[in-house]
């Protein structure tokens, strides 16, 4: 990271309160993930948040390193994506795409896999929204996400 604001000032500045945004439910969610999986993850992010501070509005790419995709998210959203979109998707927690100690390395083969996997999603919806004989508006939601396939599997060919 970028930035590791450290100590009482930084921390006395900025409200530190890792907030899990609300998000409703649809169809093509995956089950929650376990709750021991989900407080690793928690624990993840309250840890990056700390190292943020005062930082989780600034786009993703100028607070994380090799940041390839999300580049002008906010960094707070970014890691409400990872913990609410992709670890749930998958059923999996923040080690399984990210090497523990370096977030930002390329090392761990699921993490290629997902930058891959985001571009095939980015193009299905293009193209979704470019259909013009479909039931579902072009106004509405018309789009995919991992948890269509995935279910809450790492491996969408199994189970559900």
């Amino acid at each position: 990271m970028r930035y590791l604001v450290t100590g009482i000032v930084s921390l006395a500045l900025c409200a530190l309160v890792p907030v899990r945004p609300r998000v409703e439910a649809t169809p093509q969610d995956a089950p929650p993930l376990p709750a021991s999986l989900q407080a690793t993850n928690d624990r993840f992010v309250a840890d990056i948040l700390r190292k943020i501070a005062c930082h989780e509005s600034d786009p993703a790419s100028q607070v994380f390193q090799n940041i390839q995709m999300f580049k002008a998210t906010p960094a707070r959203t970014l890691l409400a994506i990872m913990s609410v979109g992709y670890a749930p998707a998958l059923g999996v927690s923040c080690t399984h795409c990210h090497a523990a100690g370096d977030f930002a390395s390329d090392e761990k083969r699921p993490k290629r896999a997902a930058r891959e996997m985001q571009a095939m999603h980015r193009s299905i919806n293009d193209q979704l929204a470019k259909m013009q004989h479909l039931a579902t508006p072009a106004t509405d939601n018309r789009a995919v996400n991992c948890s269509v396939c995935h279910r809450g599997k790492v491996n969408p060919r199994v189970g559900g």
